[in-house]
């Protein structure tokens, strides 16, 4: 790469995971060319293949990278607190987050989404949704109307948010679960998988269950691993 040359269309990737596949799909439909991709889980990755790129090193070589003209960063990891710690140091780099959302996905045209935000295939955003930055909204999961989403929230496959719903920051909720509308869900709370949310759920717990009931708080080595 040619030093400080704007490089409009090349992209890198903070992961190499499963997460990190779907959003350099994402980013290639987007028509953008993958520069590579970041691992600090395993450096022994670095020079691999990886999604039509390589690794190329962990998240120290995005200042190299951005000084090379590398100006967008996708944070492709699941994990919803080590998501926002890695777009920090991407915004600290001086590069920009883009907005991805597959073809398919449905999104109104007032609602809101913040910087690094993903909405895969089959997501839909009804009106007057705000989405923070850095939130997943994954496969066929669905956002009703008036939802406030906040920083860095994962929505996993087939979550269905009913109208209203206010979900605190780093909150993950699991496969499959459903909210009932009005609901508020604390910040770092999780849901487990196919839950039926009725109530509203406080901040740093673990719920699931038909209807959802609180069953602990969550511990740290969980939270780390989501």
């Amino acid at each position: 790469m040619p030093h400080s040359a704007e490089l409009p269309h090349a992209i890198v990737i903070v992961g190499a995971g499963g997460h990190a596949r779907v959003v350099a799909d994402l980013a290639e439909l987007g028509g953008y060319v993958i520069a590579g991709f970041l691992d600090d889980v395993a450096p022994g990755r670095k020079g691999t293949p990886f999604c039509r790129a390589a690794v190329i090193g962990g998240s120290e070589q995005l200042s190299v990278l951005a000084d090379a003209g590398v100006r967008q960063a996708a944070v492709a990891i699941g994990d919803c607190e080590a998501r926002l710690a890695y777009a920090d140091r991407v915004t600290a780099a001086g590069m920009d987050q883009p907005v991805f959302c597959h073809p398919t996905a449905a999104i109104a045209r007032d609602t809101t989404l913040g910087p690094g935000t993903v909405v895969m295939a089959g997501g839909i955003i009804n009106p007057a949704a705000a989405l923070g930055a850095n939130v997943i909204v994954n496969t066929a999961a669905s956002v009703d109307h008036d939802c406030s989403i906040e920083d860095g929230v994962h929505l996993a496959p087939g979550v269905r948010l009913g109208g209203r719903v206010h979900i605190g920051r780093g909150a993950w909720i699991g496969i499959g679960a459903v909210v009932r509308d009005g609901i508020r869900i604390g910040a770092g709370t999780i849901v487990g998988a196919g839950a039926l949310v009725l109530n509203d759920l406080p901040a740093g717990v673990v719920a699931f269950g038909v209807p959802a009931r609180v069953v602990r708080e969550v511990q740290h080595a969980e939270a780390a691993h989501r």
